[in-house]
């Protein structure tokens, strides 16, 4: 009997194994379609998360093919784009898929908890964080940090959020008062059709309150592991099952699209759970403008 659980445990070891491998190296494209009165125009943006430093190819060419194939009219970027790793103070896939973007799309670039950690560790990280930056601006990227961008050729706005590290905190989910959401990015447009760039998807609440019409998140890397009738298995929070997980969510006629993220970082596991190439078609709704 032991010998035969033995190979049974040693063929399923075999097949995650091998179904990891398959899925930490290939990313499949999910589109979304989006309509609204305040959209005037129609147009087509890419959504990239959590890069983590991975490459498809020499020079994350793989990627670079199919952004292109897809002819978007922009990208957003929404945050981990690379790893905040203290003795790996590596930055250069994630500025060479910037730079290769910048130079002909309109990047539109969220920041996220790595990113912002490289900012607030110095004595880990030096000053790679301004070097990231410069890199980025090089690029023609200006970093969305709690700011905001108006595209008035559609009637969008798009806000980049900042989230406080104490939002990214293990275990819990910490509490955010009432006015954080305009301290931070000032009122939402009532008239312009409003994208936040928010990277961690667990407030979406409050991202919905504040008046965003669309919100795009990373963060969650689709559970790491999916598993059929649950969705993805931990958080980075630590959390199993997490209700944000991928997808797409809505409240209060608010929506927010999750992308599961194209690496990973820490635990290099994705099962069933390849990266997440998204495309989200905007368009003006019946009777919009």
């Amino acid at each position: 009997m032991v010998p035969v659980i033995l190979t049974v445990f040693i063929i399923l070891a075999c097949f995650f194994l091998l179904v990891m491998y398959y899925d930490c190296n290939r990313f499949v494209t999910v589109e979304y379609e989006i309509e609204s009165p305040k959209i005037t125009g129609e147009c087509k943006f890419v959504l990239l998360s959590d890069l983590h430093n991975k490459s498809f190819g020499v020079q994350n060419q793989r990627l670079i093919r199919k952004i292109e194939e897809l002819a978007p009219d922009g990208i957003l970027a929404a945050g981990d784009m690379l790893t905040a790793y203290e003795r790996k103070r590596k930055h250069h896939v994630a500025v060479s898929l910037m730079q290769q973007l910048g130079a002909k799309y309109p990047v539109y670039y969220g920041m996220g908890n790595h990113e912002q950690r490289i900012g607030l560790d110095r004595e880990a990280f030096g000053d790679l964080y301004e070097t990231y930056l410069e890199n980025l601006r090089q690029a023609g990227i200006e970093p969305l940090i709690n700011e905001k961008v108006s595209l008035p050729a559609v009637n969008i706005n798009i806000c980049g959020l900042q989230l406080d590290r104490c939002y990214y905190q293990k275990f819990t989910t910490a509490f955010m008062p009432e006015t954080y959401m305009t301290d931070m990015l000032g009122k939402a447009s009532a008239f312009q059709y409003q994208i936040l760039i928010a990277h961690n998807p667990e407030y979406f609440e409050k991202y919905a309150e504040w008046g965003a019409d669309l919100t795009v998140s990373g963060h969650m890397h689709g559970g790491l592991m999916r598993l059929p009738f649950f969705g993805g298995v931990i958080s980075p929070r630590l959390t199993l099952f997490p209700h944000y997980d991928g997808g797409k969510f809505e409240k209060d006629g608010s929506v927010m699209i999750l992308s599961r993220g194209l690496g990973t970082h820490t635990l290099p596991i994705r099962i069933f759970n390849p990266g997440e190439l998204i495309v989200i078609h905007f368009r003006p709704a019946r009777g919009g403008q």
